[in-house]
């Protein structure tokens, strides 16, 4: 076997440094150190209020806190089936559940606090947001499993992290409608590119252990299947804009600001290089952004 690198994901700096040392190996579960999953999880429920034209304030910040809560219940789920394929992984080998700071114990009581802060959000929405929110908790579920059986488990990923975008339109306009299934399917293909180059960061590791997942599956081919998934991604987007009766010019705003970061994103690939690997996942929450912010815009001025 060989030895693994000192990289790891888990630094008690930040936020972490400040807690008291018995709350930190919570927070690192909650993954708390890189705030980066919760805006990935956050943008799409922010997309789905703003694209149905919601200005209510109350729903953005519960939608915040919801994404927040959640992100850290994925986290946990994640890391209590793969404590002994983390123990594998360079970067992931100081998890507290993989390294041995909590127990399965901690980690199923903390779950459940996460869980409930979630349910507490959720049950202040109208009845469909709810329904459609408890049906996702089978892809969270489902999700750190599926590195095991397929090379797809990017795409169930797609699934689970953008379901906040049927949920926030439906919060908003309470009912499901063609403009946020549109949304929903540019969000995972969103998630297939990001995810993929998150996932070139370990494929060594994954190989060596017979972990799954897209980065293994495309290999060198990996810049053609980005480009293939982030123009689905721009295309969807602004069906999804159009759908829902904005001007063909938002569309076309949007568009074009996500193709420029997608296109900077492909030239700047480099698959075998970690950490800008890294960067360039990291960098995606800037869609998240130049999506929002226009159709933030364009309600204000001209919803």
């Amino acid at each position: 076997m060989p030895p693994m690198t000192n990289r790891s994901d888990i630094q008690e700096t930040g936020l972490i440094a400040l807690l008291p040392a018995a709350l930190r190996p919570y927070a690192k579960l909650a993954r708390l150190d890189r705030p980066i999953g919760t805006w990935l999880l956050l943008f799409p429920c922010w997309w789905g209020l703003a694209l149905a034209g919601s200005q209510n304030f109350w729903l953005y910040l519960l939608f915040a806190l919801g994404a927040f809560a959640m992100r850290g219940a994925g986290c946990t789920v994640n890391d209590m089936m793969d404590r002994e394929f983390d123990r594998q992984v360079a970067r992931t080998a100081l998890r507290p559940l993989a390294s041995g700071e909590l127990s399965m114990r901690h980690a199923t009581v903390f779950l459940a606090a996460q869980c409930l802060v979630g349910l507490a959000v959720l049950l202040t929405l109208n009845n469909t947001a709810v329904a459609l929110g408890l049906a996702s908790t089978l892809l969270i579920a489902l999700y750190p499993l599926m590195k095991r059986v397929t090379h797809w488990p990017q795409f169930v990923l797609g699934l689970a992290f953008n379901w906040g975008a049927l949920m926030g339109w439906t919060a908003a306009r309470g009912t499901l409608d063609l403009p946020a299934l549109l949304l929903y399917g540019a969000g995972i293909l969103w998630t297939l590119g990001y995810d993929t180059i998150y996932a070139h960061q370990d494929k060594d590791d994954d190989a060596r252990i017979g972990v799954k997942s897209t980065a293994l599956r495309f290999g060198a081919a990996t810049g053609q299947w980005l480009g293939f998934f982030y123009a689905g991604t721009i295309v969807l987007m602004a069906a999804a804009v159009l759908a829902a009766g904005w001007s063909v010019g938002l569309a076309l705003l949007i568009a074009v600001l996500v193709a420029g970061h997608c296109l900077w994103q492909l030239v700047w690939l480099r698959i075998d290089d970690p950490e800008q690997c890294l960067v360039l996942f990291r960098a995606n929450r800037f869609i998240g952004w130049l999506v929002l912010i226009p159709l933030l815009v364009g309600g204000l001025f001209f919803g």
